[in-house]
């Protein structure tokens, strides 16, 4: 018989027995113990949980909800589904959305186009060390540790016509009692339009704050080569910040639109605590709450309203995540 007829056969494993036999059982070796896997579990498993019962459910339940006509009487069986039907009268038969809409992109403008500029030339002042910078950082930060209740508070003891110092210090100037009583000066309660311009002004002087630090964190970690460069090539200080210092500040910039952005569409402390948000100063979010814990209670119409916030304010969000992320894979 020629060799090429004989079968081929493996060859024995060391010790004489077959490969699967002979195969033993790999113990995998881990830098971790038990205790360490423990920790690891509770420590990532503890704020997942907090985060996904506090958050997700309650956001997911309100987007159901949304869809059902449930007033909260009543166990989850009485919940009844209507379709977009609290959608359409929300566009359509809810006089009070358009208003609370306008009212919210007005505060946006007015965080954006006044607030947010406002902040960096304060970050810009404070950064060229002058004397005093930390007493001035600290005064104008002061306002980002109180909360909007607390600011709305103050506004109230500024603007009252009764009490407010506001007032008081016009009638003092011009010694016409008339002031208050005329509603030429700050009439609080009495004129819609300039109630929620003061609102404006007492959130904005707590924004402010909040956007100084961010810019002058940004501007500390500039690094000065790029100014020297830009003073020798004969630019002076307003050309060397538009043209150098700015387009660097990319990441803080986008950070401070966001917040912005969010802070704006989710306003409510300082209006609720005012006067419930009414006469002129009605927000998306005061909707939500009048419409949720009202006498009515129509807590799937006020869950419709809480879904077009969520939708308006995701879009910044993903803006947000999709760039951050993208720079770090970069």
């Amino acid at each position: 018989m020629s060799s090429s007829s004989v079968p081929y056969a493996p060859p024995a494993a060391a010790g004489g027995a077959s490969p699967s036999t002979g195969r033993k059982r790999r113990k995998r070796f881990s830098l971790l113990t038990r205790r360490d896997k423990l920790t690891l579990g509770l420590m990532v498993g503890i704020p997942a949980f907090i985060h996904i019962f506090l958050i997700w459910l309650p956001t997911i339940g309100s987007i159901v909800l949304s869809f059902t006509s449930w007033n909260g009487i009543g166990g989850l069986d009485k919940i009844k589904f209507i379709g977009f039907k609290n959608y359409e009268n929300l566009f359509s038969n809810y006089p009070p959305f358009w208003p609370a809409f306008e009212n919210n992109l007005i505060w946006l403008g007015a965080f954006l186009l006044i607030a947010t500029p406002l902040g960096m030339l304060m970050a810009v002042i404070l950064d060229q060390n002058i004397k005093g910078t930390r007493i001035y950082q600290s005064v104008l930060y002061m306002p980002v540790v109180l909360s909007l209740a607390i600011v709305g508070f103050i506004a109230q003891l500024m603007y009252s016509p009764n009490m407010g110092f506001i007032n008081n210090f016009l009638v003092a100037v011009t010694g016409d009692p008339k002031w208050t009583a005329s509603g030429t000066a700050i009439d609080w309660l009495g004129t819609p339009g300039l109630n929620f311009a003061m609102v404006l002004i007492a959130a904005g002087w707590r924004h402010v704050g909040y956007v100084m630090v961010l810019y002058l964190a940004g501007l500390k970690s500039v690094d000065n080569t790029l100014r020297e460069a830009a003073a020798i090539d004969g630019a002076n200080a307003r050309q060397t910040f538009f043209r150098v210092v700015f387009p660097v500040l990319a990441p803080i910039n986008v950070v401070v639109l966001v917040v912005t952005i969010i802070e704006s569409l989710r306003a409510f402390d300082i209006v609720y605590i005012i006067n419930k948000g009414l006469n002129g100063l009605g927000l998306l979010s005061v909707l939500i709450t009048n419409n949720i814990l009202g006498e009515a209670s129509l807590i799937g119409f006020g869950s419709a309203i809480a879904v077009i916030l969520l939708l308006i304010s995701i879009g910044p969000i993903i803006y947000y995540l999709a760039r951050t992320m993208g720079r770090e894979a970069e």
